[in-house]
């Protein structure tokens, strides 16, 4: 019988007094795999003959190459698991060290004890280390001897991205698997195992497609959350059901509510979901897919954003992705992020809206932003000999003598205040930087634009001119 019926009597309440009254790890905790076969999901890194195979199940031989590991994802999808799995492989010992609480010192015991115990016994100790990213540099160079002697085998998890958390000289000496976030089919795979499972309820509790589905959208792709949210929704099950009741006692969808009334959003302020979340915001504008672009402000908002953030990124937006297709588009960004610096939430949020429909249903236009950075490669070439003489500054004494204004045509005294001139260096005539497209406010620009340039550089253009 199940930890969590343990002395089930004839009578129920016993079972749920029993279940009350003696303590015992969660169902998470419980329901953990005890090998490979038994994880859910992950399986683009199980296949036959897989370094994480290998590193599980043949610990004499172990990987040909680094005998350590990193595991990068996000939380509840199997990394303490796998960590747990390594461990158990023959002659294995598992220490389990915390970023948040552990320090130097913890580190190098672990590994003096870690050398006593191969050199004495023959053991080879697994380290798991959990966040990783939270060691700072001198803190992650303390693995360094430990790692490089193989005398620990170092199984670190981060949810940060490995590539900007951890350090170059450790990232070299481990293997970096990437975990993916679980699906659907694999939450409900689990949520059934742990129904029947003796570990879990062993049949004690009836769980419903409807309460399934429900428990799943809650865990948004975490396992440990989704065991969570059963585990807590079959108390209040068992609780409401009364002291005379024949199990299995069905979960309800008011249960699964009791036990988790909303979903968590999985978001880290300073950390992958940040960047990832907001990339998909913009290039949800960009793309022009408004009800994808309000979707991901929600997340961001509901998730505690900051709304001047989220602002900043939209009057960049408004510039480089719409520029002059629309011209409204920026001082309505600039107006919106000043809405939100007077505002604060929960009003901001409808200034931020506003903004995003605007922009995400705008023309877009990347010219203006291609054609400054056109204009800067070419600064950067070091490109543009000296300012014209005609154009040069001719307000001080001398000037003059220099040539500094000589023949500048003041543009209003031509017709349509448009003059015939030189304005460009003589090593960049001709250069276009600016092409309008034909989206927007842009396809009349783009005419007036081509009439600018003949008046400008006169009736034939400059040959040999080269275009952009």
């Amino acid at each position: 019988m199940s930890d969590l019926f343990d002395s089930l009597s004839d009578d129920p309440h016993d079972a749920r007094e029993s279940q009350v009254n003696r303590p015992r790890p969660p169902l998470a905790v419980r329901m953990r795999p005890k090998s490979l076969e038994e994880l859910v999901g992950q399986q683009h890194l199980l296949g036959p003959g897989s370094p994480l195979r290998q590193l599980a199940e043949n610990p004499e031989t172990g990987l040909a190459g680094p005998a350590s590991v990193i595991l990068y994802g996000p939380p509840g999808i199997g990394k303490t698991t796998i960590a747990h799995v390594i461990a158990r492989a023959t002659n294995r010992k598992f220490v389990e060290l915390s970023a948040i609480t552990a320090g130097v010192k913890d580190v190098r015991r672990v590994i003096e004890q870690a050398k006593d115990d191969r050199d004495l016994r023959g053991v080879t100790t697994v380290l798991f280390l959990d966040e990783i990213h939270r060691f700072n540099k001198a803190q992650q160079d303390a693995l360094l001897p430990g790692v490089e002697n193989r005398v620990v085998v170092l199984v670190a998890a981060t949810t940060e991205n490995p590539s900007f958390s951890v350090i170059s000289p450790l990232l070299s000496r481990s293997l970096l698997l990437t975990l993916r976030p679980l699906t659907d089919a694999d939450l409900a795979s689990l949520l059934e195992r742990a129904i029947e499972d003796e570990r879990g309820f062993d049949g004690q509790v009836q769980l419903e497609d409807e309460q399934r589905d429900a428990i799943i959208r809650l865990a948004q792709g975490d396992a440990r959350r989704s065991l969570t949210v059963l585990e807590a929704a079959g108390a209040v099950a068992w609780n409401a059901a009364g002291s005379k009741v024949t199990p299995p006692v069905r979960i309800t969808q008011d249960h699964v509510q009791l036990a988790m009334d909303q979903a968590v959003q999985r978001y880290d302020k300073d950390g992958d979901q940040h960047y990832d979340i907001i990339s998909a915001f913009i290039k949800s504008i960009r793309g022009s897919d408004v009800d994808a672009a309000l979707h991901y402000l929600a997340r961001m908002l509901s998730a505690g954003e900051d709304p001047r953030f989220i602002a900043r990124r939209l009057m960049i937006s408004a510039s480089e992705d719409i520029g002059m297709a629309d011209p409204t588009a920026l001082p309505l960004a600039v107006a919106a992020a000043q809405s939100v610096q007077l505002t604060g939430m929960p009003e901001a949020r409808i200034m931020l809206g506003h903004a995003t429909v605007h922009l995400a249903t705008a023309p877009k236009s990347n010219a203006a932003y291609n054609a400054i950075n056109a204009a800067l490669a070419d600064v950067a070439e070091g490109k543009g000999s000296l300012v014209p003489d005609h154009l040069r500054d001719a307000h001080y004494p001398g000037a003059k003598q220099l040539g500094h204004g000589v023949g500048y045509i003041y543009a209003h005294d031509a017709p349509h205040s448009i003059a015939t001139q030189q304005y460009l260096p003589d090593d960049l005539l001709g250069t276009n930087y600016y092409t309008p497209t034909v989206n927007g406010a842009e396809k009349t620009i783009g005419s007036r634009l081509a009439r600018l340039r003949e008046i400008i550089r006169g009736k034939d253009p400059v040959r040999g001119a080269r275009k952009r």
